[in-house]
């Protein structure tokens, strides 16, 4: 007869057979592994290393820009003519003849330029630096999203390893034990206290036991192939897990959890980035009623051939003000306040959502602990039943269904058991997720 403590043995060992040799994933390690190998978090690393990147582009536009330039042209356009005999300081009194201004020979222009210009007040850049950071801070978040996500996924996965290898345990104990019903039934059969039905009932048993354990094992090897693709390892790498962590009730209250909530969840975060993103718009939709102010500044050499150039320089301040676009900044101005206004409406539906899943995930998860308990509990009863309808059935007061029935009673009382814990565990990296640890 198996105890209960044999079963509960059972649910803490990770693989049958040699185990030795394989590597312990405790369940601790398997979510760090997830959030810091898997691909998606990998690529969600490199978006924020992409978004600080942003800032620095962004942070560009107050230092000066210098370009040099290096250029040949040929052409007999009178305009072209005249202005690069002046550039090359080769023009003189002939040239100011009518026909030579009218049809003037083709001419070389070889022209080396350096060209500074240095925008001195421009009311769109700090904006555009203000969004960049923001989108920095939000690829940040969307990073610990991730993360959250895979540690959430990482703990359904081992558990469903330790619940299917656990069932398929039971399903092959509950093999032993039918061949051991299967022959005391013979026993009987041989003295005329059973009958040939007895013996093939029980056998039938003992063969959906053996399917239940096929099923079983066929599902934890899918469960552990989904671990090895979330913790970055190979799909074919055998590690022992470690037995399931005691189940605990929510300790703290519920208003204290939801205030966590509203501090650490990235997606509430994230909404007030955007709400700080939809401020920024609207600041640099204002900027375009402002002028802006720029400095510019350049050095050429002309000359009618590459090694022959003379020098020139040019220097200027240049201030632009737009009057009018069409109404186009105005409304530019009214979207982006109009889009502030729908951030906040959002903030608060995800504000709302974040207390309904605290909510949840805590009620859920006292619900997962209460009925492990009773699931603990129905064990024992299903157990102490079977012994006794044992004993009853070697007496012969109780019939071969009588049995089966006992027996199947705590193979269903065990997989409640089982499933149990495991959905405890889930639920508790639920509401984790939803406090946002």
């Amino acid at each position: 007869m198996l105890s209960r403590t044999f079963w509960i043995a059972i649910l803490t060992l990770a693989a049958p057979g040699a185990v030795a040799a394989q590597e312990r994933l405790a369940l601790d390690d398997a979510i760090a592994r997830a959030r810091s190998r898997h691909p998606s978090v990998v690529a969600a690393g490199i978006a924020e290393r992409e978004a600080a990147l942003k800032v620095e582009e962004a942070k560009a536009a107050f230092y000066p820009r210098v370009d040099a330039v290096e250029s040949w042209q040929r052409g007999n356009l009178p305009v072209f003519a005249f202005s690069s005999l002046l550039s090359q300081r080769r023009f003189t009194a002939q040239n100011f003849d009518i026909s030579a201004l009218n049809f003037p020979d083709p001419i070389d222009n070889f022209r080396a330029a350096l060209s500074v210009e240095q925008v001195i007040f421009d009311g769109a850049r700090r904006p555009a630096i203000q969004t960049a950071e923001l989108g920095r801070e939000a690829a940040a978040l969307r990073r610990q999203q991730t993360e959250q996500d895979l540690a959430t996924a990482a703990v359904d996965a081992y558990g469903r390893v330790l619940l299917f290898e656990a069932l398929a345990s039971a399903a092959r104990a509950g093999v032993e034990a039918a061949v051991e019903d299967s022959r005391r039934a013979r026993d009987r059969l041989e003295v005329g206290t059973a009958t040939q039905a007895d013996v093939l009932s029980i056998d039938v048993h003992a063969a959906a036991m053996r399917e239940r354990d096929i099923q079983a094992r066929t599902e934890a090897g899918i469960a552990r192939t989904r671990l090895n693709e979330l913790i970055g390892a190979s799909l074919d790498a055998q590690f022992t897990l470690d037995p399931l962590p005691p189940g605990v009730r929510v300790a703290e209250a519920v208003p204290a959890l939801e205030a966590q909530a509203l501090e650490a969840r990235p997606d509430l975060r994230l909404s007030t980035i955007e709400q700080r993103t939809a401020e920024a718009a609207i600041a640099a939709a204002r900027s375009a009623f402002l002028p802006q102010l720029a400095f510019r500044g350049g050095y050429e050499w002309n000359g009618g051939t590459f090694g022959t150039r003379e020098s020139g320089w040019l220097v200027g301040t240049e201030v632009r003000w737009n009057v009018f676009r069409g109404f186009g900044n105005r409304a530019r101005l009214k979207g982006a306040e109009a889009a502030l206004e729908r951030r906040g409406q959002e903030r608060q539906r995800i504000e709302t959502a974040a207390r309904l899943d605290v909510r949840a995930a805590a009620a859920r998860l006292d619900a997962a602990e209460a009925r492990r308990e009773v699931a603990q509990a129905v064990v024992s009863q299903a157990v102490e039943s079977r012994r006794i309808t044992r004993d009853r059935y070697e007496q012969g007061l109780a019939d071969a269904a009588a049995l089966l029935q006992a027996a199947q009673a705590v193979l269903d009382a065990e997989a409640q058991e089982i499933a149990a814990r495991v959905d405890a565990l889930v639920r508790r990296a639920a509401l984790d997720r939803a406090v946002g640890r």
